[in-house]
């Protein structure tokens, strides 16, 4: 695709909290890297789906792109605007373009508010729709494309159910008439049959209106059914990205391979077959991240050489980008699995000494 067809760009984008210690002065002892390199595109119209364990990064980057947290270092830019260098007073006006959903529709939703004045708020703060009148049918259509009635806009947050809330949360982001809306977990704390009527709703809206998500969620079967591109994160970085059929049926980086092992198959002869990799220990400290590839102290295919002391590059293969030394060798077969010794990472200043303590590797943590 053409630099034109993309609507957000970011290239190395990097986001680090200071870690602060003592008493009467604090001072910086480390920083814990939430985000730390990372390059996406996101296609117009189209819908790029961010998944990985929980303290990945994975809303820190999307609220980066947002700029509700502001990035150490890297560039964002939506529409060939770079975010990043933009005053205020601009980036406020940019933000009409630019939505959020929110992971928890009760804590994202003010419970002071009516529906009519949570909807409102936004369209008084960027002037749109004149007078009361004009706002309120600006607010009457979103309702309908969300599938709410009209007399909801009297009611408050608490008075709705848990699916009918979350609608609330996209009538929010729909109200400004955006082009791209970032959504945070958008069904995990719904029932499973909400959650499938707000995935489709939220197809139905791209498809009428032309949006453009950034999907970030745990669930990968709804990843993959929302999603048209894939990206796997890792401790901060993205590991593998692929369109998004191709990333479930032939995914090339181990942990990838990982993710998608544990995906349950509805058939109990392909369930028992299937291979499963068990990955040892927990996720490093972002505090104190391994060197080299961030993946090496859990990776069952980790080698002697490259992988603990040379960062891999995000490399196209294919129409798929991977951060892996060894990707090409691993898919083939030529490179086997072996039993992994368990790496516990202490985060910077804490213990006797930072640095890798190894123990006893997990039972099952190998294929």
């Amino acid at each position: 695709m053409s630099e034109r067809d993309m609507l957000v760009e970011v290239r190395d984008l990097k986001v680090h909290f200071p870690i602060k210690r003592g008493v009467l002065f604090d001072r910086t002892v480390g920083h814990v890297k939430a985000v730390d390199g990372v390059d996406l595109a996101i296609a117009r119209g189209k819908t790029y789906g961010l998944v990985g364990e929980s303290g990945c990064g994975k809303s820190t980057l999307g609220r980066a792109l947002l700029q509700l947290t502001p990035p150490t270092a890297g560039e964002v830019s939506f529409d060939g605007v770079e975010l990043t260098k933009l005053a205020p007073g601009k980036l406020r006006a940019m933000r009409r373009r630019m939505q959020m959903i929110f992971q928890d529709p009760m804590s994202s939703l003010d419970p002071r508010q009516n529906v009519e004045s949570i909807l409102t708020e936004g369209l008084q703060t960027h002037g749109i729709g004149g007078d009361r009148e004009g706002r309120r049918k600006i607010i009457a259509e979103t309702l309908d494309k969300v599938g709410l009635p009209r007399w909801a806009l009297s009611r408050y947050p608490h008075e709705f159910s848990g699916g009918q809330r979350q609608r609330i949360g996209i009538a929010r982001a729909l109200v400004l008439g955006p082009e791209l809306i970032v959504a945070d977990e958008p069904v995990s704390a719904l029932d499973v049959s909400i959650q499938a009527q707000v995935v489709n709703l939220l197809d139905e809206l791209q498809e009428s209106l032309g949006l453009t998500y950034l999907v970030i969620a745990h669930d990968l079967a709804v990843v993959r059914h929302i999603s048209d591109t894939v990206g796997v994160m890792y401790l901060g970085a993205l590991v593998e990205e692929a369109p998004s059929d191709r990333l479930y049926t032939e995914p090339l980086h181990p942990y990838t391979r990982a993710l998608m092992s544990a995906v349950p198959v509805p058939d109990p002869d392909v369930e028992d077959r299937r291979e499963r990799i068990l990955l040892a220990g927990d996720l490093p400290s972002p505090a104190n991240p391994p060197a080299g590839c961030r993946f090496h102290t859990r990776c069952p295919w980790a080698q002697p050489t490259r992988c603990a002391d040379e960062r891999p590059a995000l490399r196209e293969i294919g129409d798929s980008r991977v951060a892996c030394h060894f990707a090409e060798r691993i898919a083939s077969g030529e490179l086997r699995p072996h039993k992994v010794s368990v790496e516990i990472v202490r985060p910077e200043g804490e213990g006797e000494e930072p640095g890798v303590v190894s123990a006893p590797s997990e039972p099952g943590s190998f294929v």
